[in-house]
């Protein structure tokens, strides 16, 4: 039945975290932040983290939009360091979208699922939450793109995964149905409970080992044990 799969980008195919800390890092370099405030890397890049990660979860719910992360995230993880200077977190913020691109480090595995699957005859697609002024930058720069029939990005309606919205929108512009479709992420509430509510199939790729279970749901740790299943 499955004929067109649905691929999340961020950290299942791009490998997101390692290209983002290894931006930053160029960044917090050129800044001289170390020198000026006596901050090391290490603990900047762990509150960005946690900053980022809890602003991503709510522009997914629905409680923030796009220019709110982006005017706070660097913002709040500087003042939680006593660095109140919202010009400086502008700079890494316009700085960050448009380096982070200079990282292409994809996920283990991933040029290989996308050539297995293509020469097995699937459609493959891209279905991000991502910005869309680096979404299809990654696809192109990283050297998948010519892999994906679509590439879609949450911004081009602005409603993020696990809105149904979002799901309908990809299907149409790929020119699919439901029964046809699966859907494999590393994120459970976006790509895993927002595909099954929506009706498709779903493959859940535990990259960072939140051990989130469900009965209708394969669960990979890598890649290539996708392999096995499609």
């Amino acid at each position: 039945m499955i004929q067109h799969i649905f691929f999340d980008l961020d950290n299942t195919l791009w490998d997101h975290r390692r290209n983002a800390k290894l931006a930053l890092e160029d960044l917090f370099r050129r800044e001289q932040i170390r020198e000026k405030y006596s901050l090391t890397f290490e603990e900047f890049h762990k509150e960005y983290f946690t900053v980022n990660e809890n602003l991503w979860a709510q522009i997914r719910d629905g409680a923030i939009d796009k220019e709110y992360i982006r005017k706070f995230r660097f913002h709040n993880t500087f003042l939680f360091f006593g660095i109140d200077d919202f010009e400086l977190a502008q700079r890494f913020e316009i700085n960050f979208l448009d380096e982070i691109v200079s990282y292409n480090h994809l996920v283990e595995g991933a040029f290989e699922l996308l050539e297995y699957l293509s020469q097995k005859k699937y459609r493959l697609h891209v279905l991000s939450n991502g910005f869309k002024e680096v979404t299809y930058r990654k696809c192109e720069l990283s050297g998948i793109k010519n892999y994906f029939e679509t590439i879609t990005s949450a911004d081009e309606i602005n409603i993020r995964k696990p809105q149904p919205e979002i799901f309908e929108y990809a299907l149409n512009k790929s020119g699919t149905k439901k029964a046809e479709s699966v859907i494999i992420g590393d994120d459970w509430t976006a790509d895993i409970e927002g595909g099954l509510a929506f009706g498709m199939k779903a493959i859940f790729f535990d990259v960072f080992n939140d051990n989130y279970t469900a009965e209708n749901v394969k669960t990979v740790k890598k890649l290539s044990e996708i392999h096995e299943l499609l």
